[in-house]
């Protein structure tokens, strides 16, 4: 929003509506997003992915409405808080489902905005039926079956005396035909094209949130459309129509339902900050991940222990970091107190795994010592047979969980300082949200990273999860899992996301 208008003191606000695109994050173009991170206000609708929503943390966020879950607020409604907090001096985001331009009202908006002499920007988005031939393999136009393509309203604005649509021209037009928000009016616009001379067997396909994890296709004739889109079906909005020869290529041209996971709900407990570790890789194979953090994590509520040790740091020869949370947590408040990396110099820095010695490097940090299996017993093994022998160690770890690394050092003769870091605390219930979800969808697999993330889930579901499958990071959190009375059905071979993920993968494909 960087335009003279918008900078101009004698001005008011400015107002970006943005194409939110057809519902999956990543198809948010590049100018979304720098308008997203330039606002202080967000104005979306239901249609607009709230994952987008990252992107404006300074901003203040407000939904205009969402289907079953709030209350739609009116056209006027929304022209009237825009232009409000635009007339405050606002830089303001209008984030719609799909394109502006299409079926989105925005002329309306834009009217508005230049009655008040308020400054604006049209974004455009990936609209619905473009994404349908990445998403669903239907191509809407072809150079062998269909040249041309029409996107059609199937719910025109109520009220109206007489209808603008030449339905009889529909019916004779050469090419695709595209149904926007024509759940609702499926039987008037299907018998309208049969009535007007549309063949019954016309192939269709009826494509529902296009994109997106959870996205659902079935294809049929014309003249069972309707019965596809009845209230007992389920098969709610946003859903688009294609009518169309053009249908019959979802099948050799798919390649989203044959993703290995896809069509599987994953229940991801990571605290909320590190879910997308596990999460995406799930979500490229096909997966539709739903997280529902069972701790969180957060700093100590007296840092004077940590202090303590810091301000001494210069008498240990060695530093063990038994998590990447308590790499994080110690280094930034090293940070905070007034130290940088240089006191560190003289140590010698062993961690946990892989993953721990990755967030370490983002501290520009090196680790001396790294198991080859990365868990507690291991890494007390590689500390153990580490030359020139440990005397005196500082471990970094969490308020719970297993002393194994600083009672078997002690026990080998070496001085160890332990320090509580962070903590993780059990969430103390699943959110309302992800309960409804869970009613709708039953689970496929459940994901375990921790004895205590397993213990806070079996208090949240117990016995209710059925046939729902359970896979766990390591043999120890296996073991809790077991003792709780859950079957455990993959188990990761070393304690990262990625084999997390390849074990759920080879326990779905084998």
């Amino acid at each position: 929003m960087n335009s003279e208008l918008a900078l101009s003191e004698t001005t008011p606000g400015f107002v970006a509506l943005v194409g939110a695109g057809p519902g999956h994050p990543g198809l948010l173009t590049l100018r979304g997003r720098e308008c997203l991170q330039d606002c202080d206000v967000v104005l979306y609708d239901g249609l607009s992915n709230v994952e987008m929503l990252i992107h404006a943390p300074q901003a203040v966020h407000q939904c205009v409405g969402k289907h079953g879950q709030s209350r739609i607020w009116k056209q006027d409604e929304i022209v009237a808080e825009m232009i409000r907090h635009a007339k405050d001096g606002k830089r303001v985001v209008r984030l719609k489902g799909g394109d502006p331009a299409v079926f989105a009202r925005t002329s309306e908006e834009v009217n508005a905005l230049k009655a008040e002499r308020i400054p604006f920007e049209i974004v455009p988005g990936i609209t619905a039926a473009l994404a349908a031939g990445s998403y669903a393999g239907i191509p809407i136009t072809h150079r062998g079956i269909a040249s041309a393509v029409a996107l059609v309203t199937g719910h025109e604005e109520p009220g109206k005396a007489k209808s603008d649509l030449d339905w009889p021209a529909l019916a004779r037009f050469p090419g695709t035909l595209v149904i926007y928000m024509g759940v609702t009016t499926a039987k008037q616009w299907t018998d309208a094209l049969i009535g007007s001379g549309k063949d019954p067997k016309t192939p269709c396909a009826i494509l529902r949130r296009c994109s997106l994890p959870d996205q659902q296709k079935i294809q049929c004739r014309l003249d069972e459309v309707a019965g596809h889109l009845t209230p007992a079906s389920k098969f709610r909005p946003p859903v688009i129509t294609i009518v169309g020869e053009v249908t019959g290529l979802a099948e050799s041209m798919d390649w989203f339902s044959r993703r290995p996971l896809s069509g599987k709900n994953v229940l991801v407990t990571r605290p909320k900050d590190q879910a997308d570790q596990l999460a995406k890789p799930l979500e490229e194979l096909g997966a539709n991940v739903i997280v529902q953090p069972a701790i969180e994590i957060s700093g100590p509520d007296d840092w004077a222990v940590v202090d303590a040790a810091i301000d001494q740091i210069e008498t240990f020869d060695s530093l063990v970091f038994t998590s990447r949370n308590g790499v994080k947590s110690f280094l930034d408040r090293l940070l905070e107190v007034g130290r940088d990396m240089r006191c560190l110099g003289g140590l010698k820095i062993a961690v946990v795994g892989d993953a721990t010695a990755n967030v370490l490097a983002t501290y520009h940090l090196r680790a001396d010592w790294i198991p080859e299996t990365f868990d507690a017993d291991a890494l007390l093994t590689t500390l153990q047979n580490a030359e020139p022998s440990l005397k005196s160690t500082l471990v970094v770890r969490t308020q719970r969980g297993r002393d194994v690394v600083s009672d078997g050092l002690r026990d080998s003769g070496t001085q160890v300082r332990e320090v509580v870091a962070y903590e993780n605390r059990d969430v103390p219930e699943m959110d309302p949200a992800t309960r409804a979800k869970l009613d709708e969808q039953p689970l496929d697999w459940i994901t375990l990273t921790s004895p205590a993330t397993a213990r806070n889930v079996h208090r949240w579901l117990g016995d209710s999860i059925g046939e729902t499958k359970v896979a766990v990071i390591s043999p120890l959190t296996a073991q809790t899992v077991r003792e709780l009375g859950w079957r455990v059905h993959a188990v990761a071979e070393s304690a990262t996301m990625q084999s997390l993920t390849q074990a759920i993968l080879d326990a779905e494909t084998t």
